[in-house]
């Protein structure tokens, strides 16, 4: 295309390993026409992606987006420690998630190190949900992160996830099941679940509509004063529970982030803001941190420092009936700060590759907005095509 290394800031990119039956006897599909590609071949194929980008780019930021289940968790594992890589769908989710939870706690005057988190659904969004959630109590507590994953429980389709399951477990789902003989002759449903740990968070990521119930959700609020409760499955229909039922089964104690938009909820005397968990509001400042500070891997400490930053610009922690997290409008103020945390913990871990970065707050954030790309269109005049 003609492009160097200076004109070419981002590449989106389409890896596209075929297709199933249907499409490929669509005379309008475009892609390539051979059965759809697994196994090595498929590792081997992203790898040589992989490989090549980092000869060719070497301190280019990778970002992963829409991996399916059993390839998303597997192969960011595999590429995280070699170079600055980061996937949407697993972390994305984890980190704007995890800063909902961390505001609530505020709110509620817990701490994270003795959350007790419930998530219901435990697909690629769910177990990258447990993932940030066990990193973060891991790196705020010094506990291993097998010790902080006890504190998380993850139901899927066969009920709490054991370590019985085996094989039929996903790579994402293995750290989360739990011992066998924790639940010997106890009912793995989620009710039942909720009644023996008593969770400070229920999060649902199952796209079962309205699956989290009035029992259940009093059942949560019978344990603590403040129930924090995220129905993040999406579209809207699929969500686990409507959060009007869920503040008026609560008495408006509850603590809610969303999947979806939804309208403010008046209760009594009270009209409470709901956020949604929306990753435009995270991965932007991660990417762009990342990129500006030229790290060479994005570590825990990283994404913990961009979740944290987020965290901070809750609305909930001035009034708590505003939402968990700022709204998605002020997403380029929201990323500068963000880039601003992550840049920051970069060079404190000796990750960044980047020699000319700032040191006072001031600076860093002028430097920071300076180098953000800005949407400017040229105007467009109509020509008169018959003339000359």
């Amino acid at each position: 295309m003609g492009l160097t290394d200076s004109d070419l800031r981002y590449l989106a990119l389409v890896i596209r390993a075929s297709a199933n039956e249907q499409l490929l006897s669509d005379d309008l599909y475009l892609g390539l026409r051979r059965p759809r590609v697994r196994g090595g071949d498929y590792d081997a194929f992203v790898d040589k992606f992989v490989t090549s980008a980092r000869e060719l780019y070497p301190r280019a930021y990778i970002h992963f987006e829409d991996f399916g289940l059993h390839n998303a968790q597997r192969l960011l594992d595999k590429y995280r420690g070699e170079i600055s890589c980061f996937n949407d769908d697993v972390q994305g989710t984890g980190c704007v998630t995890l800063a909902a939870i961390i505001s609530a706690l505020n709110v509620a005057k817990h701490r994270l190190a003795e959350l007790r988190l419930v998530i219901y659904g435990s697909g690629s969004a769910g177990t990258g949900i447990a993932a940030q959630v066990r990193d973060a109590i891991a790196t705020e507590t010094q506990k291993s992160k097998a010790e902080a994953a006890k504190q998380i429980w993850c139901i899927d389709k066969p009920g709490l996830l054991l370590q019985s399951l085996g094989e039929n477990l996903t790579p994402a789902q293995v750290p989360f099941a739990r011992d066998d003989n924790e639940w010997k002759g106890k009912s793995l449903r989620l009710l039942e679940v909720i009644k023996e740990v008593k969770p400070h968070v229920l999060i649902g990521t199952s796209t079962r509509p309205k699956a989290f119930t009035e029992e259940i959700v009093k059942e949560v609020a019978k344990h603590v004063d403040r129930p924090i409760i995220f129905p993040l499955s999406n579209p809207t229909r699929l969500h686990e529970v409507d959060p009007k039922d869920v503040f008026e089964w609560t008495g408006g104690k509850a603590l809610i982030a969303t999947g979806s938009p939804f309208p403010p909820v008046a209760y009594g005397d009270t009209t409470y803001e709901v956020a949604e968990c929306n990753n435009s509001v995270c991965f932007p400042g991660i990417g762009l941190g990342a990129v500006l500070s030229r790290s060479r891997v994005l570590s825990d400490k990283m994404l913990l420092a961009a979740v944290k930053a987020l965290a901070a610009q809750s609305p909930a922690l001035k009034d708590p009936n505003k939402g968990l997290l700022p709204d998605v409008v002020d997403v380029r103020e929201l990323s500068v700060k963000v880039a601003m945390a992550v840049i920051k913990q970069a060079v404190a871990e000796n990750l960044a590759q980047e020699k000319e970065i700032p040191t006072a707050d001031d600076l860093l954030e002028e430097w920071v907005k300076e180098q953000m790309w800005e949407p400017r269109y040229r105007e467009l005049k109509p020509v008169d095509t018959r003339s000359g």
